[in-house]
């Protein structure tokens, strides 16, 4: 399986321990940045959400001060179905319940608890019950008629 990760600078520290913590499981698309300096979440959130949308990647983590920002930007690209998500059963159910194929971070997270819920989310399995594919299926929908 491969992992795209991106983070501004708010989230850099934490998507450096991860990307450790995750590269000997699972093949890992570092998609930046690359430093503490100062830089703008959208650029991060857009660029994973194309990694999804194209394909180069089958699952996304977004960092960033908070894991709002990022989020919003990376469900701006067609097919991106980003969940900030705060605790671990928040990430089973992202996967569960709405089949998301990305998932954003608070930078402040602790570390130990991320991997914990990135963990969680990776292994979780979508939910095939009807009302939870009805539901993906109307954002689908949605999402292919803009």
């Amino acid at each position: 399986m491969k992992i795209a990760i991106a983070s501004d600078h708010r989230g850099y520290n934490l998507k450096k321990y991860l990307i450790e913590e995750l590269k000997g499981k699972y093949e890992i698309l570092d998609l930046g940045t690359n430093s503490e300096e100062s830089t703008d979440f959208p650029i991060y959130g857009i660029a994973l959400g194309e990694a999804i949308r194209d394909k180069k990647a089958d699952l996304g983590i977004a960092i960033c001060g908070t894991g709002i920002g990022i989020s919003i930007a990376a469900n701006k690209v067609k097919g991106v179905m980003c969940a900030k998500i705060n605790n671990i059963n928040e990430a089973r159910l992202a996967k569960e319940h709405n089949n998301a194929n990305v998932i954003a971070l608070s930078g402040d997270t602790d570390e130990a608890e991320a991997l914990s819920m990135i963990e969680t989310f990776l292994n979780a399995k979508p939910n095939i019950e009807e009302k939870y594919q009805r539901r993906i299926n109307e954002i689908l929908t949605y999402d292919n008629e803009r």
